[in-house]
């Protein structure tokens, strides 16, 4: 029979003396593997009387326990070894600067539809919110990608009763594809509906909107008779600006460019929609999120919002933590 102590010391100085993990792996195999020593001890049990047997197999155990917890140990002061070794000869500069890693941005368009969500929530109106995919009665014949937020309009007026007033935010989409046109854009719309509404509360609030929008009083605007099916009457509202230069410069110059549409609403769609017109009237606006923050903050292709050019966002992009109100500056 083996003797137990003298295998014991021999394991354990070879442990001692393994001078790296290669070498320390070599004597694990060599004690406690499939034909390590140790591990060939514990075949020969079977062959013992039951009595021998338990006296031989707890010592076995014992070695074979002490072996893997010196090789353990001897494993983590190697390790430790290296790892100080190798941070004595590398050189770590803690005064470098570290490399600049552009700041995320919030999108433009994001930011002036949270502006005029802003302003909106600030003269009253709550949001109101629909699916991107509606369906022809919903999109057309009440008022499949949705060509415009007008579905939201529908949907309120057949769940709330008056008085109603909401914007409708939200993802549009048409086939048109240049400078001031994209397939998909952002729209936000209004609804009005209450007793004794007409064209001057219209007025009064698209004036008051594009003022605080635009951060100046000297917004001037014009409307012009228009049809939309849904409104009458119907008109489309115009803003005074200056075109020369190359820009486009709000609340100056002689020129006029049109913003939005608007108008009141039509009494056919307050029946259809269960309202009697006769003692509820309303109006309803429709603009683009996309232009409109073009023309605020000098963005020359509608395209480009959409390009997925970083440099692009880097410029015209806003921080995080500049969330728009009204009270406080909206950009």
């Amino acid at each position: 029979m083996t003797d137990l102590k003298t295998l014991e010391s021999d394991v354990l100085a070879q442990v001692a003396a393994a001078a790296d993990l290669s070498a320390l792996d070599a004597v694990r195999v060599a004690a406690l593997g499939k034909t390590g020593s140790i591990s060939g001890l514990l075949k020969t049990l079977g062959a013992m009387s039951p009595e021998e047997r338990k006296t031989q197999g707890a010592a076995i155990n014992a070695l074979r326990d002490a072996a893997a917890t010196a090789i353990a140990d001897r494993k983590a002061a190697l390790e430790t070894a290296e790892l100080d070794a190798r941070l004595a000869s590398e050189t770590l500069d803690l005064t470098l600067p570290a490399p600049y890693r552009r700041k995320g941005s919030v999108h433009p368009t994001m930011q002036t539809m949270d502006e005029m969500v802003a302003i909106f929530a600030e003269m009253g109106f709550a949001v109101a919110e629909g699916p991107d995919i509606d369906d022809d009665f919903h999109n057309f014949e009440r008022m499949l990608l949705r060509t415009h937020t007008s579905t939201v309009q529908v949907r309120t007026m057949m769940s709330q009763k008056p008085p109603i007033r909401i914007i409708a935010p939200g993802r549009t989409y048409r086939c048109d594809n240049d400078a001031t046109h994209t397939p998909v854009f952002h729209q936000v719309e209004g609804l009005v509906i209450d007793k004794g509404i007409h064209m001057g509360h219209l007025k009064w609030t698209l004036e008051t909107f594009l003022a605080r929008f635009f951060e100046t009083d000297a917004v001037t605007t014009q409307f012009r008779p228009h049809h939309f099916p849904f409104t009458e009457p119907s008109a489309e509202m115009d803003v005074q600006c200056d075109r020369s230069g190359g820009e486009i410069k709000i609340g100056q110059g002689t020129s006029w460019l049109e913003i939005l549409g608007c108008g009141m609403v039509h009494p056919n769609v307050l029946r259809a929609c269960g309202i009697d017109p006769d003692e509820y009237q309303g109006f309803a606006f429709g603009m683009g999120v996309d232009r409109l923050g073009m023309l605020k903050y000098g963005m020359p292709d509608l395209r480009d919002m959409w390009s997925s050019d970083s440099r692009w966002l880097a410029h015209y992009g806003f921080s995080a933590f500049a969330a728009p109100n009204a009270a406080s500056g909206l950009s």
